[in-house]
C-alpha cells in the first residue's frame, strides 16, 4: 500500500508540474524521486519547522503553516535536479495544489 501511495504522490507531483509553468520535472522517475524526498523532509524536517515556527503560527491562527509547507516543498524543488521551482510563490502554489491533489487521490484510493 506504501509504494501505491508513493505512486499516487508522484503522479500528483506530474499533475503539478503540468498545470504550473513555474515548476517543472523532467519525468516520471523525477517525480518518484521528488515524491520520496518530500516524504521524508514533512517527516523529519517539518516537525522541527513547525515546532520552531510555532508562535507566528499560533498569531496568524494556523496560516503560517502554508509558509512552511511551501518552504519544504521549495527544499525539495532545490535539492534535486529532475524536480525544479521557480521561486517562493510557485512552491506556495504547487503546495498547495499538490496537497489538494493527492489527498484528493488518496481518498479515492481507499475508498475503493
Amino acid at each position: 500500500m506504501l509504494i501505491v501511495l508513493w505512486m499516487v504522490n508522484a503522479v500528483s507531483l506530474l499533475i503539478v508540474g503540468y498545470l504550473l509553468p513555474g515548476i517543472t520535472l523532467t519525468g516520471f522517475w523525477a517525480a518518484m524521486l521528488a515524491a520520496l524526498v518530500l516524504g521524508l523532509l514533512n517527516a523529519l524536517i517539518k516537525p522541527i519547522l513547525i515546532l520552531l515556527t510555532l508562535p507566528i503560527t499560533v498569531v496568524t491562527m494556523g496560516l503560517f503553516l502554508l509558509v512552511v509547507n511551501a518552504l519544504v516543498f521549495w527544499l525539495a524543488g532545490s535539492i534535486l535536479k529532475g524536480f525544479e521551482v521557480n521561486g517562493f510563490w510557485w512552491a506556495l502554489i504547487g503546495a498547495i495544489v499538490y496537497s489538494v491533489l493527492s489527498t484528493l487521490f488518496s481518498s479515492l484510493l481507499y475508498q475503493a
